[in-house]
């Protein structure tokens, strides 16, 4: 995936459970080369959850399958899937999720919308991202995770700035 995309995450934060620790070793799997393996196994956690799971599982779910697919057009699904269900935790909380955690999942999903928008030729989706993403990085705390998104912000701005799309 694109360098502008952000490994790093609030996962981290968040007291294991066993959906976080299945999400987690697909990871794992994913970053040591078995993309396919990976993907097999968020899409069947991603059925065991079904529509009405937990936010902050689908919304985390959502945006590590999103770095699994080959195809752009299915990874733009997936980071879609991913804000919806962020987003819809805003609207209408969960009792037991944690709020906190969800909320600084924003900046990397806006960074992730922006990077698919960048690999599919749309430029003015992906300032808008970039735009959402610069905004939400606001609401976290300075350390290295703040820092890192919008070093990678700036990183995709300038790339997407300078590929000769910055007028459309």
């Amino acid at each position: 995936m694109a360098e502008e995309r952000r490994d790093e995450s609030p996962l981290d934060e968040v007291p294991p459970d066993g959906v976080l620790t299945r999400i987690g070793q697909a990871i794992m799997l994913h970053r040591a080369g078995d993309r396919e393996e990976a993907r097999n196994r968020l899409a069947g956690l991603w059925d065991e959850l079904g529509p009405q799971g937990d936010a902050f599982h689908r919304c985390a779910l959502a945006h590590y399958m999103a770095d699994t697919q080959d195809d752009p057009r299915d990874e733009l699904d997936w980071d879609l899937r991913a804000l919806e269900a962020a987003e819809g935790f805003v609207t209408a909380p969960a009792e037991g999720t944690d709020a906190g955690a969800l909320r600084a999942f924003f900046p990397s999903l806006h960074l992730n919308l922006a990077a698919d928008y960048v690999a599919l030729d749309r430029p003015a989706d992906a300032r808008a991202q970039l735009l959402r993403a610069r905004a939400s990085t606001r609401g976290l705390a300075d350390g290295e995770y703040r820092q890192g998104l919008r070093e990678a912000i700036d990183r995709l701005a300038v790339r997407l700035d300078g590929d000769g799309s910055a007028g459309a």
